[in-house]
This record gives structure tokens, sequence and C-alpha cells, in this order.
């Protein structure tokens, strides 16, 4: 079939596809006015659309190398930009972001910035020379590039620890969806949504993944929208939410004023600090302290059995006994934990800066309060470098530049992934701005036992997730009083709107594609680098490609077994996670791929030890400062951040150490050889295609 042709065949079947969702919904809205309940409308929008990717999996089922890699090659620009945008925008964009930006007003720009910033750096830098190169991954490009398997094994073991740690993100994201539409418990939702994962990229590999991508980017960007506008209407009347943006933001900011004024907000916050204070004393004395709680949980067990209380009574008594620290130094992590939680909690709007607020701290303030604004504008800026260059350097991002036909189309796939990307980025502000008037202006001052039925539902989830309590004891909801985690901000849209639930399973079945869509890629990724850069460039170079597919395959189920064991853990919140990738990929693979290209005197040797050291540095940052890997490798030493960078933004030291080192090893070893010179003319040179 021709180019074109293929092209109309593929706006038939995807423009059927988008009526189809579309009825879909409204089918379901009618459905819920009919009567069905909540619980039904969830299990149906968990499986009808995994049922439909599983179709397109078996359908595009292959065994063929070049459409298990790389699609066949044909994919045209503007389908593989929608797939593209559909494998960037995980649940770190659909669930995250929105978050990050309610919680955090302009800081969360960084991570839009960051974002799209780096899709500039992927077409200006990067696709049409990985396109020229052909072949299937980037450690292929990077293994050829430097005549070298040492360095393709450390490209294979950063793309793994990259790719390995953005897909737990997603699978957190799919147990969090799968958790809320269903009712079933986090444990088991992490597995029961893997199951949809696997369905598409073990099947088809790349091209049963592209073509289920822009399935899935339809439904996410439908998604995203649809409550964005029903809210912009709603508290303005215009269907357009980027245009009141603007008069939204100035609504909030007058009304973030009023609550940090408000009488009962400041009784909330002086009963946090309290409690502070109280963890604060236990902490000067920790051995006593847990001495003395324990005594007073054991005499008050002792005294409700001898006046024959209660048996629920007694039981809870026991229970606070049982939950007390076992040791000193458990006790000392306990408080500290909880001290640092209560402190944040005794700021006002609950611990939440001012949206409009550029950075904290103030540059005309004291010594403490410029420091504070020196230190959140430095981490704003490295931040977004981090993003960017990490995205310059995703595997499972830049592999999509060997399945556009030609060149020219690679590089215009990356202009309409911009375009596609564009549309859910330039929403996210408008829908964090909008869902803080609804809590603002509804949800505070609402007595609590009228509060809406969803906060008690995600309570049930995970209260690390939502928790809501009559702090000040007066019976009405203040905003100290709830904190909430960014990841369920999305999630939770229609139901703080108070839109009908079928919007809640439709914003549903957005995540779940968008998570569901990033993992089939990194997965697809992981396996690829150990199948077919491993075991084939390395091991076997005989193998048949139905063997290399197959052991891709039992690969890809592997690590995502593995992938869904480490996400139960709960090992940090999404966006952490994310941005954690970033830095792997933007330290191991930034320099090595620019001066790859841009570089003839890059060798080897200088190769080998700029991906060691950028990725080694970036590594020991955030293990040695991350709380959850700090506990994972018993690491009790002091928490030393360098000029103040949180382990968010680890790779703004790796990457800057990465090209140091390459540059200044490849000048001091000998020239690479001719042969990796003339590849380097040939990836640049100008070239007419028709």
């Amino acid at each position: 079939m021709s180019a074109p042709a293929f092209k109309r065949r593929l706006n038939k079947i995807y423009g059927w596809y988008t009526l189809g969702f579309i009825a879909f919904v409204l089918g379901m809205g009618l459905l819920e006015r009919a009567g069905l309940p909540k619980s039904g409308i969830g299990f149906i929008f968990l499986l009808a659309p995994v049922a439909l990717y599983a179709c397109i999996g078996i359908m595009s089922r292959t065994t063929d190398a070049t459409e298990y890699y790389v699609a066949g090659r044909r994919v045209p620009a503007m389908y593989n930009g929608m797939a593209t945008a559909a494998d960037w925008m995980s649940a770190a964009s659909f669930l995250g972001l929105a978050g990050s930006l309610y919680l955090s007003g302009y800081a969360g720009l960084a991570f839009v910035l960051g974002w799209t910033g780096g899709y500039c750096l992927v077409a200006l830098l990067l696709a049409p020379y990985l396109r020229r190169f052909g072949e299937y991954t980037i450690p292929d490009f990077l293994g050829a590039r430097y005549a070298s398997h040492l360095v393709r094994t450390v490209a294979i073991l950063a793309t793994i620890l990259c790719s390995f740690t953005y897909v737990v993100a997603q699978i957190y994201g799919v147990g969090l969806i799968t958790t809320r539409l269903t009712g079933l418990t986090f444990e088991i939702g992490v597995f029961v949504g893997l199951g949809g994962v696997l369905l598409c990229s073990f099947l088809g590999g790349m091209r049963a993944v592209t073509w289920t991508q822009v399935a899935q980017y339809i439904i996410i960007i439908i998604a995203y929208l649809v409550p964005v506008v029903w809210l912009s209407v709603k508290q303005t009347g215009i269907p357009l939410p980027q245009l009141v943006y603007g008069y939204q933001l100035q609504q909030v900011s007058e009304r973030e004023q009023q609550l940090m004024r408000d009488p009962k907000e400041l009784e909330v916050i002086q009963v946090f600090k309290q409690r502070a204070l109280a963890f604060e004393a236990k902490l000067a004395d920790v051995p006593g302290s847990l001495a003395r709680d324990r005594a007073q949980a054991q005499a008050r067990v002792a005294a409700l059995k001898a006046s024959e209380a209660g048996l629920a009574e007694v039981q809870a008594a026991e229970k606070a006994l049982a939950s007390l620290p076992k040791s000193a130094n458990e006790a000392r992590e306990v408080w500290t934990k909880a001290l640092a939680l209560n402190e944040a909690r005794a700021r006002p709007l609950a611990g939440m800066h001012a949206h409009t607020e550029q950075f904290a701290g103030d540059p005309e303030g004291d010594a403490q309060a410029r420091g504070s604004y020196d230190s959140s504008r430095l981490n704003f800026l490295a931040l977004v470098f981090c993003l960017m260059v990490g995205t310059a350097g995703l595997p499972h991002i830049l592999m999509r530049c060997y399945t556009t036909p030609s060149v020219r189309e690679a590089r215009e796939s990356v202009t309409w992934s911009l375009v596609f990307i564009f549309l859910l980025y330039v929403t996210a502000p408008a829908l964090a701005v909008m869902v803080k008037f609804e809590v603002f202006n509804v949800l505070v001052g609402t007595p609590f036992d009228q509060l809406p039925a969803w906060i008690a539902q995600w309570s049930k989830v995970d209260a690390s997730l939502l928790s809501v309590s009559d702090v000040n004891r007066d019976g009405i909801f203040q905003l100290g009083e709830m904190a909430i985690n960014g990841d369920i901000v999305m999630l939770a849209t229609p139901e703080i709107a108070g839109l009908p639930y079928v919007v809640s399973g439709m914003v549903a079945a957005g995540g779940l594609a968008a998570a569901l869509s990033t993992a089939d890629g990194l997965l697809l990724t992981i396996a690829s680098a150990l199948s077919h850069d491993f075991y084939y460039r390395m091991v076997n170079p005989n193998a048949t490609a139905a063997r290399r597919v197959t052991i891709s395959k039992a690969l890809l189920l592997v690590v995502a077994l593995g992938a869904a064991a480490v996400a139960v853990q709960k090992p940090a919140d999404i966006l952490f996670l994310v941005s954690a990738a970033f830095s792997f990929a933007g330290a191991a693979f930034f320099p090595a791929l620019v001066l790859g290209v841009f570089w003839k005197r890059a060798n080897t040797w200088g190769a080998l030890c700029g991906m060691a050291a950028g990725l080694g540095l970036t590594c020991y940052y955030l293990a040695t400062n991350h709380p959850w890997l700090r506990n994972l490798l018993g690491i009790n030493s002091p928490i030393e951040l360098w000029w103040g960078i949180q382990p968010i933004s680890a790779g703004v030291f790796g990457v800057p150490l990465g090209f140091a080192v390459m540059v200044l090893v490849s000048l001091l070893t000998p020239k690479p050889s001719r042969e990796q010179g003339e590849m380097v003319d040939w990836l640049r040179r100008p070239r007419v295609e028709a």
C-alpha cells in the first residue's frame, strides 16, 4: 500500500474511532441517568478501553524484527507525533502536572518549561541524525558511533535504570486509577492494571504499541479537556479555559489573601504549631519520651481493663500501645517526620505557596528570607535544566525517531509531538487554578457532616493521598484541615467540581491511557535493550529474528512483574520518580549523544568515562539525599545538599560532569578511528529527500 493511501486509511480508522469514543461516553452518561451505579461505570471505563487496546495488540502481533522494534519504519509523521505525545504524556503529565501546579503554583511551571524545552533539543540536536543512522535502539547508535561493546553495555545498563524508574511511576499510577475505579486494594489494582500494559507491548512490540498509543492519545486529550472546559463554563460561562485563566487566577489570589487572614484558618495553624512543639520536645530526650509514652499507654490499657470498659475501647488502647516505636532510633525517625509534617501544615494555605508567588522567601527581606528566595529560584532553574536534557536523553522517546519513513518525517514528527503535547500543557495551569477556585470557594466552609463522598472514598484508598480531620473541632471544614497529594488532583477534579460521575470515569480512563501508553513504550525499551543490544549484538549475533522477538517478550514479562513489585512499595510520588528518571537519562545519554553527533574527536574512552561519571554522580546524589533511598540503603549520615539543590534535580551535577569528563578523556586518549569520523560526517551531511 502506498504511503498516501496508508495515511488516508489511518485518517478514516481513527476518525471513526474518535466519534465512537465520544458516543461511548455519551451512552455512559445516559446509563448513569438511568440508574447505573458508580461501581458499574468504573468497571466499564476500566475494562472497555483495555479490551480495545488488547484488540489492537492482537491485530498487530508480529515476529518480524523490523515490525516489532520500529513498526516497520512506516509510521506517518503526524501519527508518529501523536504516538510520541501519548508515549510522553505519562501518569506524571496527566496526573502529576496539574497536582504540582495546584500545590506549588508558579514553581510547578518548571515541569511545563522543562518538558517542552526538551523537545526543542530533540528536534534540533538528535531526531534527524538518529533517524538517518537507522537501526533500532539508542545503545545501537552509541555502540556503533563509538565502536565499543563497553559503551554499548553502559548504555544498556543506563537504559534499564532510567526506564525501570520511569515505568515504576507509571504502574504506580495504574494502581491508583484501577483502585479508584474498582474499589480493589492498591496492591491488587497494580497487578490488574499491569495486565492492560502487557496485552499491547507483549504481542506486537512497537507496531502494536504505536497504533495503541494513537488511540490512547485521543482518549487522553478528550478526557483532559472536557472537565476543564466544563469547569470554565461553570465558573465563567466561557468554554475556553485558556482565555479565562488570568481572570480566575486573580479571583484565586484574592481568596488566598482572605484565607490567610481567616481566624478559623489561624486556629488550625496554631494547633499544628503546638503539635510541632510537642514533637520537638520529645526529640530533645528521645529515650525518656519513649519510656513515658509507653508507660502512659500501658497505664491506660490497665485502667480500661480494670474498669471493665467496652471491648472496642480496650482494643483501641492496645492498638495505640502496639503502634508506639519499638526503639529509640525508630522513635527518633518517626517523630522527626511528624515534626516536619506538622511544621509544613503550620503555614498559611495548608502549606501551599500563594499561586502567583514566584519563589519562596523574599528578595528584599532578612537574610533567611533572601536565602530561601535564592534557593527556591536555583532549584526551579535546576529542575528546568534536568527535565530539558532528560527529555533529550530518554531512550523510549528517542526510539520514536526510528519509526518514521524518512529523516524529514522524523523532524516533522517532533513538531507534531510538540503540537499535541502543547494542547495538554497549555491547559494544565488553567485546570489547577479552577480546581483551587472550587476548593477555596465551595469546599471550604462546608460542615464536616456534609462533605462530599469522594473525600471519604479517596481517604480509604490511602490516607497519604488524602486526609481530612476537624483539627480545631468546630465542625466546619477549613483549608488547613485537608492534606492532599498532588497525584490525585486530576482524578478528583470532576468530583471536586460536582460533575457527573461519568466524567470521573472518563478522566480515569484518560489517566489509565496515559500510564499504559508510557509503560508500554518503557517496557519495550528495556526488553529491546536486553534482547537486541545485549543478546543479539553481544552474545549471539546469529540469532534469528523470531528468536530475538521471543526473548524480548519473555524479558518484557519479567521486567513488568519486577516493576509492579517495586510500585507496590510506593517508593515516592509519581513526579519524583519521573524526574529521577530524567536525571538518569540526561546524565547518561545527553553528553554522549550530542558530542557523538557534533564532535568528531569524541572517542570510545571519552564516552565510556563520561557516561559512567555523569550517571555515577547523579546516582550518588540521589542515594545520599532522598529519604526512601537512604532508608533502603541504610544511610544514617546527615543530608548534605550541594548549594541547596533538591535530589529531584540530581542531574544538574551529572550532566556537566559527563560533558567535562568526556571532553577531557577524549583529548587525552587517541583519536577515534577514521570510520568513526566518517560516520559523523555522514550523519551531518545535508541530504535532499523526495
